[in-house]
């Protein structure tokens, strides 16, 4: 079986024969990929699916890669990124926006138009079906205070309209993250009008603590674990000592120790031994079984 034939005869969209994984995720680490396919429509999306499902095909949908830790190795599938589904639509204070569109360009844009409730989503550098998929938040908010309802391909092909109530969203998880064979390909999200001045504002001032407080000069995939109850994951890992230590390029952040960076070459065999060994020394020591948020994937 040639994948790569077989998926440029479908004419699902483009195809891209022996990717570097690098260039797919915001740690820049990770070996290559059979291909990547961008499906250029949600029936073409279907195609591909069928088809990678009935030939037993490993395959994985991935917005910015901003929460993937790729192994070194080969990946023997098909990656499948949304990058057609980018589309946006303000009605009022509701916002259509498609799976693929970036998730800061929408916080930028509805926030220079007034429309408050995104700031929060101004630092995190994925995709709208990424962040809806993983219920992606920070500064106490996230995309469950703002989704009214996803538009979503089933295991079985069919597109369906989710509520809130229906996506079970939770801290760092939802619906789709217990469910991975249900697809977002459209959310719509509601917002309030607020003062632009001050939202933008807010956007700066946010934007200059992160610059102060997190090493954004250096590849990562943002917090690696969950904060536990009561505590703070970083303050547990620098009380260990693990400040500017790691594996290879692989090294826990000296500005913010719940943050892994690729210091220029990090393998992500590397990442991923420095996050177990991780949390394994905090359990040891603390009794705390701190949850990663970040996805390994081989």
């Amino acid at each position: 079986m040639n994948i790569v034939e077989d998926l440029k005869q479908l004419n699902v969209g483009s195809v891209t024969e022996n990717i570097d994984i690098r260039q797919y995720t915001t740690y820049k680490a990770g070996g290559t990929a059979t291909c990547l396919v961008q499906p250029k429509d949600v029936e073409s999306l279907i195609i591909l699916l069928k088809y990678v499902r009935e030939n037993n095909i490993k395959h994985k949908i991935i917005g910015r890669g901003s929460n993937l830790v790729f192994g070194s190795g080969e990946y023997n599938g098909v990656l499948i990124k949304l990058d057609a589904f980018d589309y946006m639509e303000i009605r009022g204070n509701e916002v259509k926006v498609g799976a693929g569109y970036s998730l800061i360009k929408l916080a930028s844009k509805v926030s220079r138009l007034g429309l408050t409730g995104l700031e929060f989503a101004m630092g995190i550098p994925g995709t709208v079906g990424g962040a809806v998929y993983m219920n992606a938040g920070a500064y106490r908010s996230d995309m469950g205070y703002v989704v009214k309802t996803v538009k979503v391909l089933t295991p079985d092909y069919q597109i369906i309209e989710m509520t809130n109530y229906d996506m079970h969203f939770h801290y760092r998880s939802s619906f789709l993250t217990n469910n991975p064979d249900y697809i977002c390909l459209e959310a719509t999200i509601v917002l309030k009008r607020g003062n632009p001045d001050e939202i933008m504002q807010l956007i700066l001032d946010r934007k200059k603590r992160r610059m102060e407080s997190q090493p954004l000069e250096y590849p990562s995939a943002g917090s690696v674990f969950r904060n536990p109850d009561g505590d703070y994951a970083g303050r547990l890992i620098e009380e260990l000592g693990y400040k500017g230590k790691g594996h290879g390029d692989a090294i826990v952040s000296e500005k913010h120790a719940n943050f892994v960076v690729n210091m220029g070459n990090a393998k992500g065999d590397d990442i991923k031994r420095l996050v177990l060994e991780i949390k394994k020394r905090v359990h040891e020591e603390y009794g705390v079984e701190l949850i990663i948020e970040q996805e390994f994937v081989e």
